[in-house]
Formats: C-alpha cells, sequence, structure tokens
C-alpha cells in the first residue's frame, strides 16, 4: 500500500488513531518543557490501550538514581537521551514481554528538554526519541532527533514540543516506510518559526537503506533548519555539541570534484588562523561547507532539483579526506557568520577564495537588508571573526585583499577593516594552484583524459575512479590533454 502524507490530520487524532491501534503499547518519559506528549494521548481517549507509564525525573538528583551519572554533566544531551531510551525500554520488555509480548509492538518514547526559563535568559532546545518494535517480539528500531524551540513564551515551546511528539510517535509506525514522509510529517500542525529539528537519525533493520547524510540534506532543503552537519564517518551530528566552545575553520565550497587548490587553501588557511594570538591550537574544528545553492547550480539553478548521489559523491570524498562536512542554507557568508556566532563565542576563521572578496564587497548582493552592505558588515566583522584571502591569478597577475580595490564609497570601510585585522591574505600558498580552476579538472576527468589526477589529492582520484564519479571516462592509449587554464573561476564559491 501506497503511503501518503496526510498533512491535515490532526494532532489529537493521530494520539487517538495510537490509542486505538491494540498493538501499540509502551511508555513516556519526559524531562523539561512539562509532560505534553504524554498528556496529548491521555487527553485523546482511550489511552489506557498505549500508555504503559509516564514518568518525569525532573530533579537531577533523581535522573541521575534512574538512569546513570554522565560523564558530562549535561542534562539535555544526546547521551542522556540513549539512557532513557534504554532504560525505559528495558523495562517494558523485562516487565512485560512475557505477557503480552505475542502481540504488542512495544515502545519507549523519551525527551530531555531546556524549555524557556522565568527570566528568558536561555534558549529553548532538546532531545527526543522512540525506540520501537514494528511486529511483536521483533528487534528494536530508533529515531533521535535535536529542535530548537523558538517560541518566546514558555507556554507555547511546552505545546509545541507536546505536537512534535505525537508527530514522531505517529510516523514511526504509520510512516517508516517512506523516509522523507517521515521527515515531512514531523511539522504537522507546527510553524517553522516555532521549532527547527537540526539533527535526525535512523537506526534499525527497517532504516537499513536510510542514508543519514540524505536525511541531514533533507532538514535543510524543507526548511526545517538552515544547517546540518554530520561526521567524516557519516554520522549525523548535532552542530551545537560539535561546535561549542570551539574556534572554527570554515572553508566553502562545490567541491566538483575537491582537487588540490581546495586542499592547499584548507591547509594553509588553518595553519594560518592557528597563528593568531588568540586561538587555543588545541581548540580548533575545521568544517567544509556545502550551501544548497552550490548543489542546485548542476542542474540549472535556484528552482533545480538536488541531485542526491552527486550531492553524496562529493560528501564521500570530503570524508576521505576526514573532514566534517556542514551542509546549510547561508547562501550570504554574514548569514553563515552569524549563525556560527550563536554557538560559539570563540573566534572563527573563513576561508575564502579572491573572488569571492569580490563578492562579498558587492552592494547587489544585501538589497534585502534595510541597512545594505553597512547591516551585512556589522554581522560579519562586528564579531570575532576573520577572513583570509587565497590569492588568485588573472592576466599574469596575482590578485590578493592588498591589489582589490573596492567601490570609491567603500574604500574607506575596507582600509577600516585591513588596519582592524579583520581580512589578511593567506601567505605560503603553492603558486601552481593559481593556474588551475575546478571546472577544467572535471572536464579532464569527463574526457577521461590522462593525467587529470596530478590536480587533486591521491585519496579523491582513487575514489573517482574505482566508483565512476562526476562522469569519469576511461579510455587506454590516450594523449595526455592540456588544460584550458584562467584562474578566473577558482572554485571557492
Amino acid at each position: 500500500m501506497e503511503i501518503i502524507h496526510n498533512k491535515y490530520i490532526g494532532t489529537k487524532q493521530k494520539a487517538l488513531a495510537i490509542n486505538l491501534d491494540p498493538k501499540i503499547y509502551g511508555s513516556f518519559a519526559e524531562i523539561g518543557a512539562g509532560q505534553d506528549v504524554a498528556a496529548n494521548f491521555f487527553k485523546a481517549g482511550a489511552s489506557s490501550g498505549t500508555i504503559a507509564k509516564t514518568m518525569s525525573a525532573y530533579d537531577m538528583t533523581f535522573s541521575d538514581a534512574i538512569y546513570g551519572v554522565q560523564q558530562v554533566k549535561r542534562y539535555v544531551s544526546e547521551q542522556r537521551l540513549i539512557s532513557m531510551l534504554d532504560h525505559e525500554y528495558g523495562l517494558i520488555i523485562e516487565r512485560l514481554a512475557e505477557q503480552r509480548g505475542d502481540t504488542s509492538t512495544f515502545f519507549a518514547f523519551s525527551g530531555t528538554f531546556s524549555a524557556l526559563n522565568y527570566h528568558k535568559t536561555n534558549e529553548g532546545h532538546g532531545w527526543m526519541g522512540v525506540r520501537f518494535q514494528l511486529e511483536p517480539n521483533g528487534v528494536f528500531h530508533d529515531v533521535v532527533l535535536h529542535v530548537k524551540l523558538l517560541d518566546n513564551d514558555n507556554n507555547l515551546q511546552q505545546q509545541a514540543v507536546g505536537i512534535l511528539g505525537v508527530n514522531l510517535m505517529y510516523a514511526c509506525f504509520y510512516y517508516h516506510e517512506v523516509p522523507t514522509v517521515f521527515l515531512l510529517s514531523l511539522m504537522d500542525n507546527l510553524s517553522k518559526d516555532s521549532i527547527q529539528i537540526d539533527m535526525i537519525r535512523f537506526e534499525g533493520p527497517q532504516f537499513s537503506k536510510v542514508d543519514n547524510r540524505l536525511m541531514s540534506l533533507y532538514l535543510v532543503k524543507y526548511g526545517f533548519s538552515d544547517a546540518a552537519v554530520f561526521s567524516p564517518q557519516g554520522q549525523n551530528l548535532q552542530p551545537s555539541e560539535v561546535l561549542y566552545k570551539k574556534h572554527i575553520v570554515v572553508i566553502r565550497g562545490r567541491f566538483r570534484p575537491l582537487i588540490n587548490v581546495h586542499l592547499d587553501m584548507l591547509n594553509t588557511g588553518v595553519k594560518q588562523f592557528m597563528q593568531e594570538p588568540d586561538v587555543d591550537k588545541e581548540n580548533v574544528t575545521v568544517i567544509t561547507e556545502l550551501t544548497l545553492q552550490a548543489l542546485k547550480e548542476r542542474n540549472g539553478g535556484e528552482n533545480a532539483e538536488i541531485d542526491e548521489k552527486d550531492f553524496l559523491d562529493r560528501v564521500d570524498i570530503l570524508s576521505s579526506l576526514g573532514q566534517t562536512v556542514l551542509i546549510s542554507n547561508f547562501h550570504e557568508y554574514y548569514k553563515l557568520v552569524a549563525y556560527l556566532s550563536k554557538i560559539t563565542k570563540l573566534k572563527l576563521g573563513v576561508v575564502l577564495g579572491y573572488p569571492n572578496l569580490e563578492y562579498i564587497f558587492s552592494e547587489e548582493h544585501y538589497k534585502d537588508l534595510a541597512g545594505g552592505i553597512l547591516e551585512s558588515f556589522a554581522t560579519l566583522f562586528s564579531r570575532n571573526v576573520k577572513l583570509f584571502i587565497y590569492p588568485t591569478q588573472r592576466d599574469g597577475i596575482i590578485c590578493n585583499s592588498l591589489r582589490f580595490y573596492p567601490p570609491p564609497h567603500l574604500i574607506d570601510l575596507y582600509r577600516y577593516l585591513i588596519a582592524n585585522n579583520k581580512i589578511e591574505d593567506i601567505r605560503h600558498y603553492n603558486e601552481n594552484n593559481l593556474n588551475v580552476d575546478t571546472d577544467n579538472v572535471l572536464q579532464l576527468i569527463k574526457q577521461g583524459a590522462n593525467g587529470w589526477e596530478e590536480y587533486v589529492p591521491p585519496e579523491v582520484a582513487t575514489i573517482i575512479k574505482e566508483r565512476q564519479l562526476f562522469g569519469y571516462y576511461h579510455r587506454d592509449n590516450t594523449d595526455k590533454e592540456t588544460m584550458n587554464i584562467t584562474g578566473e573561476d577558482l572554485e571557492i564559491l
């Protein structure tokens, strides 16, 4: 039977449908943000058919006694959530499997939240997850997510958590066969002004074919979050847990494919950033960023669909080099900086090519801002941020920040940024890279031309050949073809 997303079904209807299903049975454990998930099931009616137990260990001592003492004293964390799921699901199986295991699909719902406090001095967020069976006596599956609570009222945040919890429960039992429908249904009866989901992970046999990296992409694509992060091993990560209180160096690109220029930019940029006097070398996280716009460009622009295989190919290459990947919807750099600055107050480094310095100083990109370029610069440069510029060669001239000439009315602003150490040229770069651009390398790969391997890292060349990526065409006994090199379109956007 085809799974169709019924976006018009209400929260009470979803809860009642689960309550009336004689197989679904389990427990709810909620810490923080009230107990609105369980409350929705109680209010829907027939809850005795679904709920074995509800509980809430608000006190930290009680929480530790039940779920164990955490190595890191963070009670609103994925680690605490997993401890809750382990404990509550284990109790369900231990106490009820013999009695009704042949007829029930058991579940344990858990959530740990920090809702808006009385003085409104914190940012609401939390973790939510369900461990559940899809058939009696079956193996369990996990769905875990992290959510930001955006309402400026504690009661509204509690209500949003309650609705999201019902949506998650309903999706686990009725939409699990189609991950995209599963994701879309999580926002039923919710506003994107109320919550953002910035991490989700699917585990278990039913989800064996689900690539969690694509789920990260969908979160951004569907507008559930502005950004998502995953590790070199392909694990979905919650951005704050990776970047909190870290120095961050970020490099943006299309990486189709990643070539030696990118690697040189990254290595030289990171090395130079670590030489900054206010940077702790032992506390630096490096991020490679892909934007939705860069992913769409291949298929025709802003309204184009994203090629999922192409996306995964690029990510696999970045992962092969040990890179942590950020997917974002931040076309402008100031938006990226604003996002990262909410997570960490430590110094940020942005590594970019010279053409992007020109882009940043182009006022046409800030027409939607009331304060224009000055408003964007107030965000981009007012925080502890520094731009590291990788040069470009044009007509035999090396273009860098010292040779950059903004429009006359912005010259004084530019001089101010240079004088205050906000912009700096990357030193000790490989001059051979100035004659290479990614589009030409990509064309050589597609043509199967001999010698293209010298323009990419060895690990990248191996992956491209083995997996036939980026239209790679292999042919024997081909004369080495030369590149039409301009250096103008250095592939860091």
